[in-house]
C-alpha cells in the first residue's frame, strides 16, 4: 500500500548571516535569484489552480482509494451526497484507504478523507470535519499554505518553476517536497477558529446535526498518538477547548431556534 511519507521539515535563518549579507554588494546573479524567489512567493489564481490540481493528482496516485462497492465507500458517498459545490466552490471527494484519522482540502476544492476518520466518527461528525476543511479553502487559509510551500520549493530553482513543463507549475522533482511541506504545515490558531466557525455554520445551513461538532472534537481530544499515526489531534491542537466552544455555539443555536418557534 503506497502512501506519501509525511516528514516535518524545519527551516532556520541565521541573523548573523543576514547582517553579513547586508554589508556585501549584490552581484547581478544574486539580484536575479532574489527577484525570482520573490516571484515564487506569490501565485496567480491560474497558477494556484494548476498547482492545486497537480498536487492532488500526485496524492491520489500515491494513496489507495476505498473501492466502489465497499460498504465504507457507500457510507462515504451518502455523507457527501448533495455537496457537489459549496458557497460557490466546486467540490470533489475521495476516501483514502489509510488508517490515519485525518482529512485535508486543497485550494481547488478537492476534499480527501482518511478511512481512519470514518471508523471513529458518526456521519455528521465526518460532515463537521468536511465543513471545517471547506472553511480552510473558502477563507483562503489553504491558499496561504500553498504559497508558503511553493516559495520554498520554487525558490531553489525559480526559473524552472516559473517555466514548468506540460502546464505544470512545479517540476516533478520539486513536487514531492512541496507536498510534504503542505501536509505538515500548521494553520494558525486564528485560522483554525475561523474554520471551526465556518464548519459549524455549514452544519446549520445544510440542516445537519450541528451538535456533532462537539462530539467530533471530544473524540479527537481523547485520541492518543502513541501508535505513531498522524491524527487530527496532532494537526488540530486544543481539541478539548474547541469542543467546549462548539457546545456553546450549539446551545446558542438551540436557543435561537427555540425563540424563532415562539
Amino acid at each position: 500500500m503506497k502512501k506519501i511519507l509525511l516528514v516535518v521539515c524545519m527551516l532556520s535563518f541565521a541573523a548573523g548571516a543576514q547582517a553579513d549579507f547586508g554589508r556585501k554588494m549584490l552581484k547581478k546573479d544574486n539580484v536575479t535569484a532574489v527577484q525570482n524567489a520573490a516571484k515564487a512567493a506569490t501565485l496567480s489564481d491560474e497558477d494556484m489552480a494548476k498547482l492545486s490540481l497537480q498536487s492532488v493528482a500526485e496524492m491520489d496516485e500515491q494513496n489507495p482509494v476505498v473501492p466502489e462497492g465497499d460498504p465504507l465507500a457507500k457510507r462515504f458517498n451518502d455523507i457527501v451526497k448533495g455537496l457537489e459545490s459549496e458557497d460557490g466552490l466546486k467540490l470533489n471527494f475521495k476516501l483514502y484507504n489509510v488508517s490515519d484519522v485525518n482529512a485535508f482540502a486543497t485550494p481547488d476544492g478537492s476534499i480527501r478523507v482518511m478511512a481512519g476518520l470514518m471508523f471513529i466518527m458518526t456521519d455528521d461528525e465526518v460532515r463537521c470535519v468536511i465543513g471545517h476543511e471547506i472553511g480552510h479553502v473558502k477563507l483562503q487559509h489553504a491558499k496561504k499554505q500553498y504559497q508558503k510551500a511553493y516559495s520554498v520549493a520554487a525558490g531553489k530553482d525559480a526559473v524552472a518553476a516559473n517555466t514548468g513543463t506540460g502546464g505544470k507549475v512545479l517540476t516533478d522533482s520539486q513536487l514531492g517536497k512541496f507536498i510534504e511541506d503542505v501536509l505538515n504545515a500548521k494553520f494558525s490558531r486564528g485560522d483554525e477558529s475561523a474554520s471551526d466557525e465556518y464548519g459549524f455554520n455549514f452544519m446549520v445551513k445544510h440542516g445537519y446535526d450541528y451538535h456533532a461538532m462537539e462530539g467530533a472534537f471530544s473524540k479527537l481530544a481523547e485520541l492518543s498518538d502513541d501508535d505513531g499515526k498522524k491524527s487530527l489531534k496532532a494537526s488540530h491542537p486544543g481539541a478539548a477547548e474547541r469542543a467546549k466552544i462548539a457546545k456553546e455555539r450549539a446551545d446558542a443555536q438551540d436557543a435561537k431556534m427555540k425563540q424563532a418557534r415562539r
